[in-house]
């Protein structure tokens, strides 16, 4: 049997991290892919701004323990190459995204996965990527 592929955006990690709306859905796909043949990917684009993001609100130290928790999640972070940045690319010229959300929406188009996340900024992709909504 084939493994369900699923990628994570960084919103969805910041739902989960910061425990909004959203944070048990989190919760569930995080057991299912611990327990089950559930991948669940994030590119190191997608890391990097959840990572940002916890510098700019709450500094180095919660930013570090936030790396230290997703490196414990049942997570597999992608490294941005070129065949993964030309499709981020070809999103970004042709779609109002930001350039990290294209990172995320490319890497679920060439894994042909399912991409978590809660940004509606990802409609635009909707008829190109499948969309799990938390």
């Amino acid at each position: 049997m084939t493994a369900a592929v699923r990628v994570l955006d960084s919103y969805a990690l910041l739902v989960y991290v910061q425990g909004e709306r959203g944070k048990q859905k989190m919760i569930e796909l995080f057991e299912s892919a611990a327990g089950t043949n559930i991948n669940l990917l994030l590119s190191t684009v997608n890391w990097g701004e959840v990572i940002y993001s916890t510098l700019r609100t709450y500094g180095h130290e919660r930013a570090e323990d936030i790396a230290q928790l997703i490196s414990r999640l049942p997570i597999e972070i992608i490294p941005a190459d070129l065949h993964l940045a030309r499709q981020a690319a070809e999103f970004k010229a042709a779609k109002r995204m930001s350039y990290a959300d294209c990172f995320a929406a490319a890497l679920a188009k060439l894994r042909k996965a399912e991409l978590v996340t809660g940004d509606r900024e990802f409609k635009q992709v909707e008829g190109e990527v499948r969309i799990l909504w938390i």
